[in-house]
């Protein structure tokens, strides 16, 4: 019965830590919000490198990427080679959607 207990207790435990995790990683959910990319405006409008707060919000904003791909307004710009390569020089892979 011994062993019964302390796998019931075990499991207990794991759902525990699991909602923990879980409820971390939507604290930490991401606004998506094309104007946070503002920064990268000039790298990706000309041949100039990206600065870090430009790479610092592409990594932010990684997630939304394929959103602001589905919108027409945004694609334009977003889906350009300059914005590739401005992605790829921050170490950021441009999403597959």
């Amino acid at each position: 019965m011994k062993k019964a207990s302390y796998t019931a207790a075990f499991s207990a435990a794991a759902v525990v830590v699991l909602l923990l995790l879980a409820e971390a990683k939507v604290s930490m959910a991401v606004t998506c919000s094309p104007t946070q990319l503002s920064s990268c405006v000039s790298a990706i409008t000309s041949s100039s490198p990206p600065s870090k707060l430009c790479c610092s919000k592409i990594k932010e904003q990684k997630p939304c990427l394929c959103q602001y791909l589905k919108n027409p307004n945004l694609k334009k710009f977003i889906n350009t080679p300059n914005a590739r390569k401005v992605a790829s020089t921050c170490g950021t892979p441009f999403p597959k959607c």
